[in-house]
């Protein structure tokens, strides 16, 4: 390294610090719920090549440590200039914005006319136009229904703003003043960061500033080879499920094959299913160590390494194999508003490819769905329309080695703040009649998951338009590991308990009429380890909590429970009549999935549409599903691909031609 040990720990407090006074500043100044309640941004300190160096560890989202900004700072055109900003939101340009209402923005840090940094960052806008309000719905089908997209330009010249430019974006927007706020609280934000990345070039010197930048990124590296030094080498596989590929769709399968040799790990994603016609394709661009692929290692080496250090260094150990047309680096203009719901399949997926790597030191699954409620809505004090968070329902997390799961807050998205109930009320048109934690849904376990969260609430305006993203883990449950049972499952209800009540599963948007009510609980977190060796008196605990039934604590825990205490020959009783589990729990959904759709009948659905157009092979994927779906059970699924896939080639081959 080109800096002393003790000068680069300086330098790290000093530029981690910078970054957190960016994040207060859009925090403090920011005008959308969403921003100023929930935390839905980034900021990062990058160096003159795009790559982050610094985040705040206290506030803000935790996907974005070692996004790469170097493809879309050099599409600008015309170069950088003192006092420039640049912003983009296309997810196709650079592959930086990661869908439309993200909109990304990086100022470039002067030295004597030389770039020595960038100050950068997003927020998530609440809408940014296209077909719904809020923007994303999985119902969409291309990155065009999603909202006006502006590819890399200038915002500001010289310090000069655009006027053009803006109001081309505010005049596509469906609430222009909060996007307009919001975007001058980011440019606050990123001018506190050249003004901070100035001040350590006066303190330091601009060589030990420079210098000091790149040895965090070989710092961070080798924090994060010697995590993965300390795991056994060796080739895991894991695969996980979306619920459905589109509304109403077929499931969508993710697959890793996790390979570790010694201080390196490369991360295979073939085997995943193609694009999708609906809005959950992850635009990574093939990057081979791009942020979204990478989010759930965030998370392992945290869990591995507490305190590591975050920045683009920590992903250099790793490589990500995503094969083009894939869901998870799919052709334009694949649509891909909600790729956060791939993305929470994607840390499952992570997890377990490295807890079969080493299950001793990590945990069950999280609960894998955040729900992000929106409504739209005239509100009545006010007489305005407008668009609003109601809150991000997040889920429990999965059982640990050393504690249970956090409750109602787990490892997927749990940097999303929670919207006080008094905020939310005051700036959106409802009414939240039930917020809380939901009893007996966390996966049992010696360790269980985290519960789940369950909101409920009415619309007190006329005609409320309500978007509920990223819905899934309707199906397929939470697993759980070393003996420890699945998590349950979400629900999404219209009308609990009345006369008109209704299963909405995995719908993202509705209209409200006067006086519905809408209940929405997460999944909980998977338990770790066999439930009837949890220690009587943390189930007896939770039973007092209000946590788990005594129905629970006697069917899943094997702990008799009779006038408020335990009923210890009974609990004994209970115990030995059950032998102890010690496997994979991954839920009945998805065991009798895999019964018919087993690693065969996939890879041979892969080999057909291996030759197929990107843009084809969802609607033959559909197409051999119904086939499968249609055959007896008895036939197997490959030869029903097979055949099937070769009855559809001869009679698309006997269609006439055109002129």
């Amino acid at each position: 390294m080109r800096t002393d040990p003790v000068t680069l720990q300086v330098l790290r407090n000093h530029v981690r610090a910078a970054a957190e006074s960016m994040a207060t500043t859009l925090y403090r100044t920011a005008h959308s719920t969403f921003v100023k309640e929930t935390e839905d941004f980034t900021i990062q300190l990058l160096d003159a090549h795009g790559k982050p160096c610094a985040v705040p560890i206290d506030l803000g989202a935790t996907w974005y440590p070692a996004l790469d900004y170097e493809a879309a700072i050099a599409l600008v055109p015309g170069g950088y200039r003192p006092g420039d900003i640049a912003i983009t939101n296309d997810p196709y340009s650079g592959f930086l914005a990661t869908h439309s209402p993200d909109i990304v923005m990086w100022k470039p840090v002067f030295h004597e006319d030389e770039i020595i940094a960038f100050a950068g960052g997003h927020i998530h806008n609440v809408d940014v136009g296209g077909a719904v309000p809020a923007s994303i719905s999985r119902t969409l089908t291309d990155v065009h229904q999603e909202g006006i997209r502006v590819p890399p330009a200038k915002l500001y010249r010289e310090g000069v703003l655009d006027e053009g430019l803006l109001r081309v974006l505010l005049a596509n927007v469906r609430i222009p003043e909060q996007n307009w706020g919001d975007l001058k609280a980011q440019v606050a934000a990123v001018n506190t960061g050249e003004r901070r990345i100035q001040e350590l070039v006066r303190r330091f010197g601009v060589r030990t500033v420079t210098d000091g930048l790149a040895d965090l990124l070989d710092y961070a590296e080798g924090q994060a080879r010697a995590v993965l030094a300390s795991v056994p080498d060796g080739e895991y596989r894991f695969t996980e499920y979306c619920d459905e590929d589109a509304a109403g769709g077929n499931p969508l399968r993710l697959c890793l094959t996790l390979r570790i040799a010694r201080d390196a790990a490369e991360l295979d994603f073939t085997g995943s299913d193609p694009q999708t016609l609906a809005s959950l394709n992850v635009p990574t661009g093939g990057h081979p160590r791009h942020s979204l692929m990478l989010v759930g290692v965030y998370y392992v080496l945290s869990a591995l390494h507490p305190g590591i250090t975050l920045n683009y260094g920590t992903i250099r150990p790793f490589t990500c194999i995503a094969p083009p047309g894939s869901v998870l680096n799919p052709s334009f203009p694949a649509a891909v508003g909600m790729r956060s719901l791939t993305c929470g399949r994607l840390r499952s997926l992570i997890f377990g490819a490295f807890a079969a790597a080493a299950p001793e030191r990590l945990p069950a699954a999280p609960a894998g769905a955040t729900s992000i409620i929106n409504v739209a809505a005239e509100h009545p004090r006010t007489g305005r329309r407008t668009i609003t968070a109601v809150a991000p329902i997040v889920g429990g997390g999965g059982g640990m080695p050393h504690r249970d799961g956090t409750d109602g807050a787990g490892a997927d998205a749990a940097y999303l703040k929670n919207s006080p109930v008094e905020i939310t009320e005051s700036e959106a048109p409802v009414r939240i009649l039930r917020y809380g934690l939901m009893p007996d849904t966390g996966g049992a376990g010696v360790h269980r998951g985290g519960m789940a969260q369950v909101v409920e609430f009415c619309a007190t305006a006329p005609d409320a338009f309500v978007t509920a993203r990223n819905r899934d883990r309707s199906v397929f449950q939470p697993w759980g590991v070393l003996g420890g049972d699945p998590g349950s499952v979400g629900s999404f209800t219209l009308n609990p308990g009345a006369a008109n009540e209704r299963d909405l599963r995995n719908t993202d948007a509705l209209r409200l009429a006067p006086g519905d009510v809408l209940r929405v609980i997460s999944p909980g977190g998977g338990g770790r380890g066999d439930p009837f060796r949890r220690a009587p008196e943390a189930v007896l605990r939770d039973v007092r909590a209000g946590l788990v039934s005594t129905e629970a604590a006697r069917r899943s825990y094997g702990v008799a429970i009779a006038g408020g205490a335990i009923d210890a020959a009974e609990t004994a009783r209970l115990r030995t009549a059950r032998p102890e589990r010690t496997g994979f729990a991954p839920g009945a959904a998805r065991t009798a999935h895999e019964t018919r759709w087993h690693a065969a009948a996939y890879a041979a659905m892969h080999e057909v549409l291996a030759d197929l157009p990107p843009s084809r092979r969802s609607f033959v994927k559909a197409m051999l599903f119904d086939a499968v779906r249609g055959a007896p059970p008895e036939r197997d699924a490959s030869e029903v691909i097979r055949e099937a896939f070769a009855s559809w080639t001869r009679r698309a081959a006997a269609l006439p031609s055109l002129p």
